[in-house]
């Protein structure tokens, strides 16, 4: 016993304060570290390693011009593998046993639901590049987005289809995802009061193969279009057994739609339909187009989607915020970070409400010869 106790008793002030305190400070730490949650596997994950290539993108080219406060910054991912739960459990991983001093992540609405109290509870910001429920950031002050959210997205496909006539639809939601039954709801509430008749409602759940049952419905309402507020993956089966059924009407729906797979599982399907989305690889400004063709140049030719730009804006708000405060302390940075205005981003110039959600534009696309291609910016 007394061995052991001298033993410690004369390790360097430094290393008792370490031993006690179970490890040492942020701000003590070598590299400054950065956590991520992403869907690597599973159902979405296309979205999770778009998100990790445009986060990975920011911190190589931060370290490449210095770091940040004379320190590298060290990522720090974990992939929640599109399961129910894991994303909270892999955040509070990166919270209590990593020390990490923010969090960037999820583009899943439901995902970063999970995650968002924990990193509320220690004081660590947490920004979200596309989860667009608007319950995401009413779970705090410590909580962000980069994206807009979808009352602003569920109002703008609602008036898009009531600028191309379409009076009578259907709508057709996945229970199961809060991005869903949120963009149904918005959609439903201007459409409806602006003129349109909603002629028959329709469900699915995450991870269903067979929508014949709901699709024959739709077919027997002769509706003029159809809602489709889903993710790219049930949204091409979706689309592929409507026109095996003989449905020949146009398709709409939000940025869940952003995959390049949409079109592998739909292909001629999805020809003229139309989705909302955060920004266009064919906007012709210098800051876009030079961040496609960086993108493109390390990915043999590849067009950045959607959630590349997301994660890469997040990454480098927070970078601006840690900047800013001159440190790397939760308080400080989210000081930052809910004052930001006018923060110039590959998907738009980005001004944080007081709710700490991206007043932004939106773009809509249309898929054409296996393209997605821009039809038009809808400004708040």
């Amino acid at each position: 016993m007394s061995v052991k106790f001298l033993s410690r008793a004369v390790l360097p002030l430094g290393a008792s304060l370490a031993f006690l305190l179970g490890g040492c400070s942020k701000e003590a730490s070598p590299d400054i570290v950065i956590g991520e949650v992403a869907s690597l596997s599973g159902g979405t994950a296309a979205w999770g390693k778009a998100q990790n290539d445009g986060v990975k993108m920011a911190v190589e080219e931060i370290n490449a011009a210095g770091g940040l406060l004379g320190k590298k910054v060290k990522l720090l991912t974990e992939d929640d593998q599109s399961k129910d739960g894991e994303a909270a459990t892999v955040t509070k991983k990166l919270v209590s046993r990593d020390n990490v001093v923010a969090v960037i992540g999820e583009i899943a609405s439901k995902k970063s639901l999970e995650m968002a109290p924990i990193c509320q509870k220690a004081g660590i910001p947490m920004i979200s590049p596309g989860s667009t429920n608007p319950k995401v950031t009413e779970i705090g002050d410590n909580i962000f987005r980069v994206c807009f959210i979808d009352p602003f997205q569920g109002t703008v496909m609602a008036k898009f289809a009531l600028s191309k006539g379409w009076k009578t639809m259907a709508v057709i939601t996945d229970v199961k995802q809060d991005y869903s039954v949120g963009l149904t709801q918005f959609f439903k509430e201007y459409y409806t009061k602006n003129g349109g008749t909603l002629a028959v409602e329709q469900s699915f759940s995450t991870g269903d193969k067979d929508f014949k049952a709901q699709l024959t419905a739709i077919k027997a309402a002769g509706v003029n279009a159809i809602f489709v507020p889903g993710y790219y993956a049930e949204v091409g089966l979706i689309a592929a057994q409507a026109r095996e059924l003989g449905i020949d009407v146009p398709m709409c729906g939000g940025d869940g739609w952003d995959d390049a797979s949409l079109i592998k599982v739909a292909g001629k399907a999805v020809e003229g339909c139309f989705f909302s989305n955060h920004f266009s690889t064919e906007d012709s400004s210098e800051a876009i187009q030079g961040f496609v063709k960086k993108y493109a140049a390390a990915r043999g030719g590849e067009k950045p989607s959607t959630f590349v730009a997301l994660g890469y804006d997040s990454a480098n708000l927070l970078f601006h915020a840690i900047k800013t405060a001159g440190t790397t302390d939760g308080k400080a940075v989210r000081d930052v970070l809910a004052a930001t205005k006018d923060f110039p981003a590959i998907t738009g110039v980005i001004t944080l409400d007081a709710q700490r959600n991206a007043t932004k534009s939106a773009v809509i696309l249309t898929i054409k010869d296996g393209q997605f291609v821009y039809v038009e910016t809808v400004k708040p």
